[in-house]
């Protein structure tokens, strides 16, 4: 397991169009995911220590984003021939037992993380209405374990930024985790 960190924010990037399946039995595009003031896309995996760690915390703050108008999908673009617990049934399992309140979908191909540069698990990308990047960083100080129940909570706090203003905090501290396993 190699562990790396996001690279910094590039404010304004537009977000990359999609259309992934997911383990709702739906097909997921951008505008179709997007909320009336953004859309928080997470580059997540169902084993990955980092992610694991953060499960119940994604949920929450996803939730919470929602009443904000911001709404979230997860994406899945690891290999799963090289880690059985990434496979699409897994990735159904794993959606119903956090009760995931955002789709969780497959990159089969590994073009949707290859067109966003994303690097690791969790690797989040947070746009504002318009679907200019606002926000690559943490959720929060988390790392293979949760960290204290009174962290800030980075990516929330910053998505309310964007979702009250359409802009992110100028400081971010990248996200780090599991390298996303890239097919050979």
């Amino acid at each position: 397991m190699v562990s790396l960190t996001t690279p910094v924010c590039d404010f304004g990037q537009e977000a990359v169009d999609f259309e992934l399946p997911g383990v709702d039995g739906q097909l997921w595009t951008l505008d179709k995911a997007k909320g009336p003031n953004g859309l928080l896309i997470m580059f997540i995996c169902n084993h990955c220590p980092y992610v694991k760690a953060i499960q119940a915390r994604l949920v929450r703050d996803c939730e919470e984003l929602k009443t904000l108008g911001v709404n979230s999908i997860a994406i899945m673009s690891n290999d799963p021939n090289e880690y059985v617990e990434d496979s699409f049934e897994n990735m159904k399992a794993v959606a119903e037992k956090w009760a995931f309140p955002f789709p969780y979908v497959l990159d089969e191909t590994q073009q949707v993380a290859k067109a966003y540069g994303a690097v690791c698990t969790p690797d989040f990308f947070g746009y504002n209405t318009q679907l200019k990047l606002q926000y690559r960083g943490r959720l929060d100080a988390s790392r293979k374990e949760a960290a204290a129940e009174n962290v800030r909570r980075d990516l929330f706090e910053a998505m309310k930024q964007v979702a009250q203003t359409g802009q992110g905090p100028l400081e971010q501290i990248p996200s780090m985790g599991c390298s996303i396993k890239w097919k050979v």
